[in-house]
């Protein structure tokens, strides 16, 4: 099925292309039904398939290992964006405190990034060769929510990074133990989460009329990021057979629905952190 706009919570996604059958429905169901959130995958009984093996045992099927380079490609590519983007947002603070504590955070990003460009090197991959087909799609999500001030920027790094980390981490416990470490390292909050929650409920306390303002911009940003991550599936065919079962131990139909709704009731729960409605 192709999947054009994407309407969430009153905000409509931009265009893509045509997502793989199995991902498309299961996405359609589950922005159907949104309640039907289920223990997170950590929960679960052990491991098995891919998840239970180490990185030299799973690669050795190729598809599999193409999936793994997408997947550290596509968030290598991320944690650049994501220096470049804070070191940028830093100009924005409005005290110099503010400004060292996210140039800061900028270079912990920047230390992830390099984390996994180094892994790719060491499987025998060309790091710039596995971050190009991520490119375009994350500069554009970045371009479509340019924050506008301060405080919107705090708000993207908080909301729109937790949710592109909730749907890595989700990918990661199909990952062999090597791989799912690395993610998973590379996965932890660089204390931006407590500094935006700090600084955002600070100024809305003192001027309670930013609230509507920026929760209409978190809405914003859940669709658009929502719509990231599909693409970041579609376009990648080693990656999405994984995800929907296509490689031993990926998710079913009805698994990425429940990954998404428990990605969005992650999302509410930040949401309340900031003292914004969802």
């Amino acid at each position: 099925m192709c999947v054009g706009r994407i309407h969430w919570n009153g905000v409509t996604s931009p265009p893509h292309r045509t997502l793989p059958p199995l991902v498309g429905r299961a996405i359609v169901r589950f922005m159907e039904t949104p309640d039907n959130a289920t223990d997170h995958p950590e929960e679960a009984p052990g491991a098995t398939g891919n998840a239970a093996r180490d990185w030299a045992t799973a690669s050795a099927e190729p598809q599999y290992r193409a999936a793994v380079v997408d997947l550290l490609g596509a968030l290598a590519y991320g944690e650049l964006a994501a220096f470049e983007r804070l070191a940028e947002d830093a100009k924005l603070a409005p005290t110099l405190g503010d400004k060292a504590e996210l140039a800061k955070m900028a270079s912990a990003e920047f230390h992830h990034f390099e984390q996994l460009s180094d892994r790719l090197a060491a499987i025998d991959e060309d790091p710039t060769a596995a971050m190009e087909p991520f490119a375009k799609a994350l500069d554009d999500f970045h371009r479509q929510t340019a924050p506008s001030d301060w405080l919107e920027g705090l708000v993207k790094a908080y909301v729109g990074d937790s949710i592109a980390s909730d749907f890595y981490r989700e990918v990661a416990a199909r990952l062999d133990t090597d791989t799912r470490s690395l993610v998973l390292a590379v996965l932890d909050d660089t204390g931006h989460g407590n500094f935006a929650v700090e600084k955002v409920r600070a100024a809305i306390e003192a001027d309670p009329r930013l609230g509507g303002r920026l929760a209409l911009w978190a809405r914003r940003l859940m669709g658009e990021a929502l719509s990231q991550a599909q693409r970041v599936v579609a376009d990648r065919d080693a990656l999405s057979t994984m995800l929907v079962g296509g490689v031993a131990d990926g998710f079913d139909l009805a698994e990425v629905g429940r990954m998404f709704s428990r990605i969005t009731e992650a999302h509410t729960k930040r949401m309340a952190a900031l003292g914004l409605a969802a």
